[in-house]
């Protein structure tokens, strides 16, 4: 049995666009809750959220970094995160000049909740509005779940295996103990793993609000520990290189 150990982090949280941001911030007590700014949510039960910055803010995100402009347009932002701290988990583990023996051992686990919901949302108003013809052809591949680790490995050249998770809120945690497995099993020498979810849209937010799992009492936002009485829907991203 072999043993596996992490070696390299990335993030994309309401709290930062990295790990050293998002660690920083937390230490200082700050919060990633705030009113919605992704679309108009007057008329939501609940209108706060952890949104993942703009790049203008504090502590944003900017996908440029290692994201093309054209995937951004094609895919949903949870890929888009992805991507990135999957980046940033490469770099970390000094892993960014890998030769093709290294990456044909070298595999991703990386899956997400619910997926490009928001992108599932306005492509059904396309649809009801301007008819079949007019729905995006990057509709499919930019939403499914499994393109998160499709998108990595053609981007960082990983060619071992390729595996998405979905189990609701522990398939970050069951993405990381698949791919310690296909290590420890000898599948593979490398692995990229963890979850990404980016669900904050109005379909998104009224679903978990009808279900009661999202707080609406946000007249005022505490931004201190235990700001929280009860669930607030996350945009974030997290990937250890293994």
């Amino acid at each position: 049995m072999r043993r596996v150990v992490v070696t390299g982090l990335g993030l994309v949280t309401p709290l930062g666009g990295d790990v050293e941001t998002t660690w920083k911030n937390i230490l200082a007590s700050k919060s990633g809750a705030g009113p919605i700014t992704h679309f108009d949510a007057s008329d939501q039960k609940c209108r706060i959220a952890c949104e993942v910055k703009p790049a203008d803010h504090e502590y944003g995100f900017d996908p440029s970094k290692r994201v093309d402009h054209k995937v951004q347009r094609q895919v949903d932002p949870f890929i888009i995160y992805g991507i990135d701290a999957a980046g940033q988990a490469i770099e970390d583990a000094g892993l960014t000049d890998m030769d093709e023996a290294t990456r044909l051992r070298a595999g991703v686990s990386i899956g997400s909740g619910i997926g490009g919901l928001p992108g599932i949302e306005s492509e059904s108003l396309v649809l009801h509005e301007k008819g079949p013809g007019r729905v995006s052809p990057h509709f499919v591949h930019g939403r499914l779940i499994n393109l998160i680790s499709g998108q990595v490995s053609i981007k960082y050249g990983l060619m071992g295996p390729n595996h998405a998770v979905v189990t609701a809120c522990s398939t970050g945690a069951h993405s990381i103990g698949d791919a310690a497995r296909m290590i420890r099993d000898d599948d593979a020498d490398i692995m990229l793993a963890g979850g990404a979810e980016a669900t904050i849209c109005p379909i998104g937010i009224a679903g978990f609000a009808q279900a009661r799992a999202l707080s609406a009492r946000d007249r005022r936002i505490r931004t201190g520990p235990g700001a929280l009485d009860q669930f607030q829907r996350p945009a974030r991203t997290g990937e250890p290189a293994l």
